[in-house]
């Protein structure tokens, strides 16, 4: 088996690329523009995919055409996994311009190259449950948790609900997607679509929430938790570790519908507020927070995405690991790798 990957030098990648190394004997090609999310080949280096005989890794831009060399040393893979974009939230609302070229004109190249891919059993059009948009609302009565942080829900979406992006980065994804269902439904190409919520894990960038919160914490600084118009009701998310998406998506190549879509969803909702509790109590340290409004002066921001798991359930797929159990370990094991907490 060989499975291209791309965006396999970034955090998510990498977890995927190691999980095929350890799980299978499949041989990985690796696309990565290596930006600055991709910290070069560090990750990579960690988990022994550097110089590895089952392993090649091509500095590719898929944002610009790929070129006949490439193609010709690459087409003779059995999946596509198309990770490979641009993704931070807050970067896409100060400059939109790089999200539109990398994942929807790069979605467009890859699918091309897909195309003359003649042993190809799938494209895998790797997306965000932010595409469907914010899961809350002002007037419903059911409450998220019973002692705290109370929000109001909508129930949480289903792989075929309809779009309704709120930032340039998830609005780039869902063109994504529509793009991936256009050419599997006009060219026959085979592959499915998958939606993920937020994923954590070790060498995680450090400006995400979990490295961010455990820098803070190990310091005694306060950490600003993101809450509704009057600063009183954190957000929520669905969180789940790399090792679970990458254990989805290769269940997933074994048992998957033709131009289907699926989401792959932590099996607990915590509040961002909830979450950096737990990692507190971890450290053992005390937590200093501060909840802001940040949805009102930032459009853009969602206060609770939702996603319904029960797809991958009813199909027979479970979780390997818990997100307690995984959280535990990501935290336990960032304490002894300093490097990938920015420090």
């Amino acid at each position: 088996m060989r499975i291209l990957i791309t965006g396999g030098c970034g955090f998510v990648g990498h977890h995927v690329v190691e999980h095929f190394l350890k799980n299978s004997d499949a041989e990985v090609l690796i696309w990565d523009k290596l930006t600055y999310a991709a910290s070069g080949f560090d990750r990579i280096k960690e988990i022994e995919a550097y110089n590895n005989k089952r392993v090649d890794i091509f500095p590719i831009d898929v944002s610009r055409p790929i070129t006949e060399g490439v193609v010709k040393e690459c087409d003779n893979v059995d999946y596509i996994l198309h990770m490979g974009a641009e993704t931070h939230v807050d970067n896409s609302i100060k400059d939109p311009l790089p999200f539109v070229y990398s994942n929807v004109l790069g979605t467009a190249y890859m699918l091309e190259f897909a195309r003359k891919c003649e042993n190809l059993k799938a494209f895998v059009c790797f997306s965000t449950d932010e595409v469907y948009g914010p899961a809350c609302q002002l007037d419903a009565p059911r409450p998220l948790f019973d002692d705290h942080s109370k929000l109001e829900l909508k129930p949480c979406y289903q792989e075929w609900d309809r779009y309704n992006s709120g930032n340039p980065y998830s609005a780039t994804k869902a063109g994504a997607e529509q793009l991936t269902l256009s050419y599997m439904n006009t060219y026959g190409l085979p592959g499915y679509i998958v939606n993920c919520m937020n994923i954590f894990g070790e060498r995680q960038h450090h400006e995400k929430f979990i490295p961010l919160c455990i820098r803070k914490i190990l310091t005694g600084d306060t950490i600003t938790i993101h809450g509704d118009a009057g600063a009183k009701k954190s957000g929520s998310r669905f969180y789940i570790h790399a090792r679970n998406v990458a254990a989805a998506n290769a269940w997933l190549f074994e048992n998957f519908e033709q131009r289907d879509k699926y989401n792959i969803v932590g099996e607990r909702e915590l509040s961002n507020l909830e979450l950096a509790q737990l990692i507190a109590d971890i450290l053992g340290k005390e937590l200093k927070y501060e909840i802001v409004d940040f949805h009102s002066t930032r459009p853009g921001h969602d206060l609770r995405y939702g996603l319904d798991a029960s797809k991958l359930k009813k199909l027979g797929f479970e979780m390997p690991v818990s997100v307690e159990e995984s959280l535990v370990a990501t935290v336990k094991w960032t304490l002894d790798h300093p490097k990938w907490l920015g420090w």
